[in-house]
């Protein structure tokens, strides 16, 4: 009998249980592309607590997205662009999370 080792059953959480859309995940298109993703509002007002950045009267729109490393394809270096459901956003960070891609994404709006 096959016991699953810690990074199958990690990767099977992956998209069982957080991308779940009876969970967390939510349909959105990224890059052209129709996947789960999660967008953490709770963990970006903290972040946006310690940095307030604006310029000029346009305002950084700034968005922390959780997406599968399956789904989306290698990690995105800093300064790529990145659309999600047709808005053009900036990768300002991103890190790999063990198979869960941890996004910071900025964006301008005035």
């Amino acid at each position: 009998m096959h016991r699953p080792s810690f990074k199958e059953l990690l990767r099977s959480d992956v998209k069982n249980v957080f991308f779940n859309p009876s969970e967390f995940g939510e349909e959105h298109i990224v890059d052209g592309k129709k996947m789960l993703i999660i967008i953490d509002d709770n963990e970006l007002t903290e972040r946006e607590k310690r940095i307030q950045s604006h310029m000029d009267g346009i305002y950084k729109k700034q968005m922390l997205v959780y997406v599968s490393a399956l789904d989306f394809g290698p990690l995105p270096k800093q300064g790529k662009s990145c659309f999600i459901d047709g808005i053009k956003f900036i990768v300002a960070d991103s890190i790999n999370e063990g198979g869960i891609y941890s996004l910071q994404l900025e964006g301008n709006r005035s």
